[in-house]
């Protein structure tokens, strides 16, 4: 077993519907990140192709200038999703109740999951659910920095590092037999370094891995 029972556990163990049941038109991360997220999508998505926004909200943070055949929305609050104008379509669940995707065998192209993962009580569970809905070569890109809902996380990366979270997703990959060895992505921040030094911006980490499914 990956995580431990205590691993798995949260400072808040209210439900986690009724945390996310009031919409938050926010940004979680800075603008910095966001840049390199988008620029990281361009890199690595193709167009007209099948995508999963899983663990979404009111952005999903795609290149305006491509164009996907269909972009599958997931969340925990339906105005945010419905604010996003990227998604065709979307659906509410909590992952941490029911693991179980409901989207058909081998039916997307790529599964995208924005500083969200910190927050599955059962990632094995998930990602042997994302491998089981990723059509072959498949591309999973889980991306994060060091924000966070603190008493939403799970215990095993809210007590961690930045170097232990890094190695807790690589091995959310390696414990679903089929995907590729994970990569990582780290960037440097887009906001400029005077404005970080002199604490008028902070600058948000960014961190990617990355697997494809084989």
């Amino acid at each position: 077993m990956l995580l431990r029972p205590e691993n798995r556990t949260k400072l808040d163990p209210s439900s986690d519907n009724d945390f996310y049941r009031v919409p938050r038109f926010v940004t979680h991360v800075d603008e910095g990140f966001i840049d390199q997220l988008t620029e990281l999508y361009r890199e690595k998505l193709q167009p007209q192709t099948r995508i999963l926004d899983l663990m979404s909200s009111w952005v999903s943070h795609l290149p305006d200038n491509m164009e996907f055949e269909h972009v599958e929305g997931h969340g925990m609050n339906y105005e945010e999703l419905k604010k996003n104008s990227r998604l065709n379509s979307y659906f509410v669940q909590n992952l941490n109740q029911n693991p179980q995707i409901p989207l058909q065998d081998e039916d997307f192209d790529a599964v995208l999951i924005t500083v969200s993962v910190q927050y599955l009580q059962y990632p094995e569970a998930i990602f042997s659910e994302i491998y089981r809905i990723l059509k072959p070569g498949g591309l999973v890109i889980v991306s994060f920095s060091n924000r966070m809902f603190y008493q939403k996380a799970i215990a095993a990366w809210r007590d961690g590092t930045e170097a232990s979270r890094i190695a807790l997703v690589k091995q959310y990959f390696k414990a679903i037999p089929g995907f590729s060895e994970p990569e990582l992505i780290s960037r440097q921040s887009s906001v400029p370094n005077f404005l970080a030094m002199l604490g008028l911006i902070g600058a948000d980490p960014f961190y990617a891995v990355i697997a494809e499914k084989h």
